[in-house]
């Protein structure tokens, strides 16, 4: 097991990596203020890993509620969020009851939410069971809910008490999912790492074939990058808005296939071609560098354009999304393969030119 810290003062907390880590509860035990959790969980992930994990907390003496939730984006809502509450509240959990997120990214944006807000703040523990999940979307603090209007626009910055990734269950992922997953790990290199970059060139058959040594280091170099990127701006102010590269187009996206159609993983692909192409366009990098995304997306079995949706569609989504400050959208793009930068002066010719260029 390899360990890092996500640094944020009294509310630093460990990333624990490594295989079989889910039957430790040794791992969890410091973390908790009762031995009392409630595991949140979906109908895919609770069949192969609640039992293992609901067993190893009682045999330490903790008792363990489960709550299980439908699987899939659409239910990242309110309805499924007040399920969450229904069963602490029924169960008559308190503020020192854990709550556990067993799952992927929505899994621990539901979970996360639930816990920053029920009772004002109960601890929260995350166990991402996805790679997407592992290498981001568990580290940081962001929670929320979609609304009809927009991707994750109803949410709290939530910190867990610990965040336990345990690269054996990355076997049990189906192909797609692991794809989407690679969609993030790239993402990180071509905002922070070319030399991650270079080695993801050299690697990505070997983690499309789930090899453990090469996802284990996959996985802990990410978690590098956000947890230095988080510590040094927890609240998405200032240089933390490079990790979302790629996700002002992706959302939209997903926003206009409704949630779900696309993997957030595949959306993301997607997006982060058309801010390849519009850094091509302003001047930023070269056609070379915008060739070499592609290529490596599509090795990971991503896709490389959008499906057909109009660019006034996309632009009118665009609008409604968290970075938009002062009616104005702030973007994501590339200086250089390995270093981002953000940008709120994109020329709207440009940026049209861009969402037309990268359709189906």
């Amino acid at each position: 097991m390899q360990t890092l810290r996500v640094e944020l003062g009294e509310r630093a907390y460990p990333i624990h990596i490594g295989e079989r880590l889910l039957a430790d509860a040794s791992l969890v035990l410091p973390y908790l203020d009762l031995p009392r959790v409630a595991i949140v969980t979906n109908t895919t992930v609770a069949p192969l890993y609640l039992q293992q994990l609901s067993a190893a907390l009682r045999s330490q003496g903790v008792e363990v509620i489960s709550i299980v939730l439908e699987d899939g984006e659409r239910y990242k809502n309110w309805a499924t969020l007040n399920r969450i509450y229904d069963a602490l509240l029924e169960q008559r959990c308190d503020r020192k009851t854990t709550l556990i997120a067993l799952g992927g990214g929505v899994v621990g944006d539901l979970a996360g939410f639930a816990a920053a807000t029920y009772m004002r703040g109960i601890p929260f523990v995350q166990i991402p069971t996805t790679l997407l999940a592992q290498v981001d979307s568990s580290i940081g603090g962001k929670t929320g809910i979609n609304h009809p209007l927009g991707k994750n626009m109803i949410g709290a910055f939530y910190q867990p008490r610990l965040v336990l990734a345990d690269t054996a269950v990355l076997a049990t992922l189906p192909p797609r999912e692991l794809s989407a997953g690679l969609a993030e790990v790239i993402k990180h290199g071509l905002i922070r790492d070319e030399a991650f970059v270079v080695w993801l060139e050299h690697n990505v058959e070997k983690l499309l074939a789930c090899d453990a040594e090469t996802l284990a280091h996959a996985v802990r170099r990410c978690c590098e990058i956000k947890a230095a990127v988080v510590a040094e701006d927890e609240r998405e102010t200032g240089v933390r808005a490079l990790l979302n590269f790629g996700h002002t187009f992706g959302h939209a996206i997903e926003s206009a296939l409704g949630y779900g159609e696309w993997l957030h993983g595949e959306a993301v692909a997607a997006g982060m071609v058309m801010a390849a192409e519009l850094s091509r366009r302003m001047g930023f990098i070269a056609q070379t560098d915008v060739d070499r995304v592609v290529a490596l997306l599509k090795r990971a079995k991503l896709p490389v354009a959008q499906p057909g949706i109009a660019p006034a569609r996309l632009l009118e989504l665009m609008a409604v999304d968290k970075k938009t400050e002062g009616g104005r959208l702030r973007f994501v793009l590339l200086d250089r393969i390995g270093a981002g930068s953000i940008r709120d002066q994109v020329p709207a010719d440009l940026l049209q030119q861009a969402l037309a260029t990268c359709a189906v």
